[in-house]
């Protein structure tokens, strides 16, 4: 490939141009109002204006950013995450147009993408899932009675949606009744379908994903796991790999039920299946995203591979770099934390103008950024400002370098979920790797009400 238009802003624009550099590639980058002044849109070799600042009005306009890439004769549309990414229809339109979608194809997205599909194609490769409808539920009395039938808590959720405003938890009868037309309106709004369904709630639960990676060639592979059970709004705050506290036989389930499920849908490109691992350590799917993760730098640190240089690889129809599972190894230990623009005890967003973003220079420690001082947090988009990604020989290492460094890094201008981490690095729960889910909830008592300063 010789020219790649990213189909996406920010930090994951930036830092899909940084490979492509690396690789000779040209790249085009597609910007709204709100982000002229963004790192992203210099770095390209070119950038073009798609709209006002709103996604719907920008990001989301599919067949005009298509056209751009007819009109420049872009070899591959690199779709990132969020936006577009996991779109079947968009992908479609790029395959149509003769341009490389550097994803899996459209039907494996389609199919993906509908929570209650993939769970029915789960189930028919033998892949357990987590306890649940495999239809749609139409009516809350239905909904009661499926979830009375299951056993509460449960998790409600739009089957055409991810995670955080596609769910919702639900601890009694009550509060179903209270969420479950909220929800469907949710689903309609965001994903343009208001199906949803039911699934059991696993306590005492840890999140757990498996990097997939396959080819136009049979191959499939996977690069082991991340631990992403540090969560707000069933968002993802601080990930790492290895997963702690994790019994060799386990991982190794996890292992093989990813890969079957890779397997189950012929899967080409970068991709991640999502598990809980319960406090027996049984694991149960939850789904799988067809996309590049936000979260992909901590497999990057421990592989040494560059998962974006992967991606453009399959899309070019050659095999992986690396198609022997033997061959690929773990080094080390990494832990990615998402420093947000938001209210660290809130936990809501908090738009502004960075005055000031010193991340200092410390051995060991990555940024993936997507703004430069002086740059303004907009509340037309997610309001992540950067990753930090520490990298060392282990885990209880890895630890110290991180919080020795959130000691020195400097955001002004604006809150920052900084001080959050700091409390998660100093919980022992944490520290000694027994962590859930739960543990954001449970720090909030332990901080008395989660006034974090």
């Amino acid at each position: 490939m010789k020219r790649i238009l990213i189909a996406n802003r920010g930090e994951i624009a930036s830092r899909v141009i940084n490979t492509c550099k690396r690789l000779g590639i040209e790249t085009i980058a597609v910007y709204s109002e709100a982000d002229a002044d963004m790192p992203f849109v210099e770095a390209a070799d070119k950038a073009f204006l798609i709209g006002p600042p709103p996604v719907q009005q920008s990001y989301l306009k599919g067949k005009e950013i298509l056209a751009i890439a007819v009109r420049e004769g872009v070899d591959g549309i690199h779709p990132g995450y969020g936006l577009l990414s996991e779109n079947a229809d968009f992908a479609e339109l790029v395959q149509e147009a003769g341009i490389k979608y550097i994803g899996p194809d459209a039907e494996t997205i389609a199919k993906m993408g509908d929570k209650i599909v993939s769970r029915r194609t789960m189930e028919a490769a033998s892949v357990p899932v987590v306890p649940g409808t495999d239809d749609g539920i139409g009516t809350l009395e239905e909904a009661i009675l499926v979830a009375t039938d299951i056993g509460y808590p449960i998790m409600l959720k739009a089957s055409a949606g991810g995670g955080g405003v596609g769910m919702v938890r639900c601890e009694s009868e009550q509060a179903l009744s209270q969420q479950f037309e909220t929800v469907k309106n949710r689903a309609k709004m965001y994903f343009g379908n208001d199906n949803v369904f039911i699934e059991k709630f696993i306590t005492n639960a840890r999140h757990i994903e498996v990097q997939v990676f396959g080819d136009d060639h049979g191959n499939i592979v996977h690069l082991f796991e991340r631990n992403c059970s540090v969560q707000r709004r069933n968002q993802k705050v601080i990930e790492e790999s290895p997963s702690p506290m994790l019994p060799e036989s386990t991982r190794e389930r996890l292992y093989k039920a990813a890969v079957d499920a890779a397997k189950a849908v012929n899967y080409k490109n970068a991709g991640t299946v999502e598990f809980i691992v319960d406090e027996n350590d049984d694991i149960y799917f939850l789904e799988m995203n067809t996309r590049l993760q936000v979260e992909h730098p901590v497999t990057e640190e421990v592989t040494g591979y560059d998962l974006v240089e992967w991606q453009i690889e399959v899309a070019k129809g050659n095999e992986l770099p690396e198609t022997n599972q033997e061959n690929i190894k773990v080094d080390g230990h990494a832990l990615e934390f998402r420093v947000y623009a938001e209210d660290p005890n809130t936990f809501m967003p908090s738009p502004g103008t960075i005055t000031k973003l010193d991340f200092g220079e410390a051995t060991g420690v990555r940024i993936d950024s997507g703004y430069a001082e002086n740059g303004k947090v907009t509340p037309f988009y997610d309001p992540l400002i950067s990753k930090v990604i520490v990298h060392a020989d282990t885990r209880g290492e890895a630890i110290e370098k991180a919080k020795e460094f959130f000691t020195t890094i400097e955001i002004e201008g604006l809150k920052t979920n900084i001080p959050l981490f700091t409390e998660v690095l100093n919980e022992e729960k944490f520290r000694s790797g027994a962590y859930t889910t739960a543990i954001l909830e449970e720090l909030a008592e332990i901080t008395k009400g989660g006034k974090i300063k």
